[in-house]
Formats: structure tokens, C-alpha cells, sequence
């Protein structure tokens, strides 16, 4: 007998990453860090197995935790009525999809965009409505509000936006919210806005999210990451920011999914949020030296770096390489060859995207950063 997600195989994550390992590669697809959480982080959760914590946590959280939380996010939600630690945000997001979309409404989905947001709105009986962000092959990618406004309908239940974006890197700006909130479709419509890369905005611009903006915040559900924050992704721990109302409704459906989250986890990122707030306020500058290490490692590889305004990493548009394959073939190709992962972006579309566009990860050690760029060049140079 067959799911209800016909047609659904192994995510590209798995594909590029099994890849990796089979041809001994570097993994630059996959987007988790090469490097470990900070030492208190480890610290504390080693405590934590001395202290009595380890039974469920109360539905919504560990109140300390979620206060960490607010702090740390703007807008300062109210801990009590307004958090919920879940799972990882991937679970939160797959939560408020089963919790407000029904049968016949309409998500509408930004592409390309992240792989578990469609099958999520497919099971919640719900209609993903792709809209294709544009394209400049110099400026790189952006939100076409006249496009994103057209598919609008009346059963539009939800839009989904990440930012910063995953796997383009754009960031939305307080005009960006605003255009949305002036095209917003209906008071039934809900804004549920992917904020897991929300520390790492670069080149002197702030995160600005959905809660912040004062026209949508008591329509919107904000998704955040611990392990995107603390270089702990295996720890899988997150938090949903809503409204009162819709935290509510949230938890309504929540506690029959997980129920809690794992709780000796909970005590040691409160302890970080606790002993080190600004911790999250050092990670631009810390990915931006990253970033600027990978553009420096892919100079002579014939490939052009589009703009990264945030997240970690930078997508490479392999255009003046002399190939016919698509970007998957390639990927897998240079994962053979050169021995360095990367992430196609076709698989980001719903519908055929002919691209010569790749993704790599730069939340690497530095080295890693730089042979990556050095085998990549020496396998062009023998083409």
C-alpha cells in the first residue's frame, strides 16, 4: 500500500550527501556545519544528565527557554502565550500546515523553495500554488510582487516565505513586508514566514521579520532554529512565534504530534541564551568571513557567485562551463570528478527549471572552503 505522497522519493539532500560518501567528496551540499556547537552549549548539556530533566518538558517548553527566545528575537514575543519550542522548525512549519490549511486551500509557495513545504500542504489535503521568484542572471534572484499578487485567489489560505532564503540567499527588507501587506490577499489569508537563518543577515543590513511588522503579525506564524543558530542541526530543536490566538490553534494540534521536545536540550540552549544573549549577534561577521573565503577559493573555476544577502550559501551560476548536462547531472558529475557536492536548484521547482545554477554551503571550516575551490579549478582546467 502507498502513502499519500505519490511520486515522492529520497529528498536531494540525501542524494547529493550519499553521493559525497560514495565518491569521497567534500559536502558542500548539505547545509549543516563541518564545525561543532560552542563549548558552554556542550558544556551544559552535559549537565544537564546530572540534573532531573529528563521527563517530558511542558507542552510548550521549558518557560526559560522560551523566555531566551523572546529576548533574543525582535519584537519580543510574549514568552508564555506567544512561543512554542518544537522539534525543529521543519516540524513547526509541518504543524501549521496540518493545523490551518484544509482540504481545497491554497498555499502559495515561493520557488524555488525548500522540499518538505509542498508535501506538507499535499497531506493537510491543501493545493501548493508555485510562484517562481525572478531571475537576473547578474543580480541574482527577487520576490516579483506583480507575480506573487496574481496568484492570490479567494482560497488562498497561506503564503510561505523564507527568509533569509534558502537556497538563493535573498533577504526580505521592511519595503519588501510592507508591498506584501498592501497586496495582502484576505483577513482568512495566514503568513507563515521561515525565519531559520534569521542571524545571518550580512553586509550591514538586519534581519527584519514578520513579527516586527506591525500590519501582519497577528497573521503570521515565524519559524526559528537552534541548530541553524548553534551549529547543532542533529540537536533538531526550533520555536514557533505567533500570536496568542494562533499559538493556540498551533498547540491545539502540536501536542498530538510531539507533544514536547526533547528536554535535556531545552536546558542546555538555555543556558546559552541565558550566559551568552549576544552569541547570535556574532554570527554574521562570522559567516560573512566564510563566505567571502568561498568567493576567494572559486576565482579561476569559471563559475560567477551570485549575491548572498544571508543564510549560508552562495549559489554559483556554471553557465560559461562548456557542458550540455543539466544542473543535476553536473552536480553529480563534479561530485565524481572533482570531488566537491554541490546542490542542484532544479529540484527546487515544482515545475521543469532549466538552470546551470548550484548551490554550496559555506558553513565549513575554512580549509575545507579552500580545497573545495582548488579541486573544483583543477578539474576545469583539465576540461
Amino acid at each position: 500500500m502507498r502513502s499519500k505522497l505519490t511520486g515522492v522519493g529520497d529528498s536531494i539532500f540525501s542524494e547529493m550527501t550519499l553521493a559525497a560518501t560514495t565518491h569521497g567528496a567534500l559536502n558542500l551540499a548539505q547545509g549543516f556545519p563541518e564545525f561543532g556547537p560552542p563549548d558552554r552549549l556542550r558544556l551544559a548539556l552535559a549537565e544537564s544528565m546530572r540534573l532531573p530533566v529528563h521527563q517530558y518538558a511542558p507542552m510548550p517548553g521549558l518557560l526559560s527557554l522560551r523566555s531566551g527566545v523572546s529576548n533574543d528575537f525582535s519584537g519580543h514575543p510574549d514568552p508564555v502565550s506567544e512561543v512554542t519550542i518544537v522539534p525543529g522548525a521543519t516540524v513547526g512549519i509541518f504543524v501549521a500546515i496540518q493545523a490551518f490549511v484544509h482540504p481545497g486551500d491554497e498555499v502559495v509557495l515561493l520557488e524555488p523553495a525548500y522540499d518538505s513545504y509542498a508535501p506538507a500542504v499535499r497531506l493537510a489535503g491543501g493545493i501548493p500554488v508555485p510562484v517562481p521568484l525572478a531571475f537576473d542572471p547578474l543580480t541574482g534572484f527577487s520576490v516579483d510582487f506583480d507575480r506573487l499578487q496574481s496568484a492570490f485567489s479567494s482560497k488562498t489560505r497561506a503564503i510561505l516565505v523564507n527568509t533569509p532564503h534558502n537556497p538563493t540567499g535573498i533577504v526580505w527588507s521592511a519595503a519588501d513586508w510592507q508591498k506584501l501587506a498592501l497586496i495582502w490577499p484576505s483577513d482568512n489569508a495566514l503568513l507563515l514566514s521561515d525565519e531559520v537563518y534569521y542571524t545571518m543577515v550580512f553586509d550591514g543590513s538586519s534581519h527584519v521579520s514578520a513579527w516586527s511588522v506591525e500590519a501582519l503579525r497577528h497573521r503570521a506564524l515565524v519559524f526559528t532554529s537552534f541548530g541553524k543558530t548553534f551549529h547543532a542541526t542533529g540537536w533538531k530543536m526550533g520555536a514557533v512565534i505567533a500570536s496568542d490566538a494562533l499559538t493556540q490553534e498551533f498547540r491545539k494540534v502540536y501536542q498530538f504530534v510531539a507533544f514536547s521536545a526533547h528536554t535535556p536540550s531545552q536546558h542546555a540552549f538555555s543556558v546559552m541564551f541565558t550566559e551568552h544573549p549576544q552569541f547570535s549577534s556574532t554570527l554574521a561577521a562570522f559567516y560573512e568571513k566564510k563566505r567571502q573565503i568561498l568567493l576567494d577559493a572559486l576565482h579561476g573555476t569559471g563559475c560567477r557567485a551570485l549575491p548572498c544577502a544571508g543564510a549560508y550559501f552562495v549559489v554559483v551560476d556554471t553557465s560559461d562551463w562548456l557542458e550540455t548536462d543539466n544542473d543535476r547531472s553536473l552536480a553529480h558529475r563534479m561530485t565524481e570528478s572533482a570531488k566537491v557536492a554541490s546542490l542542484p536548484l532544479s529540484p527546487f521547482f515544482s515545475s521543469p527549471f532549466s538552470s546551470r545554477l548550484l548551490r554550496l554551503c559555506f558553513a565549513k571550516e575554512d580549509a575545507t572552503l579552500r580545497e573545495a575551490g582548488e579541486r573544483i579549478r583543477m578539474w576545469r582546467n583539465t576540461h
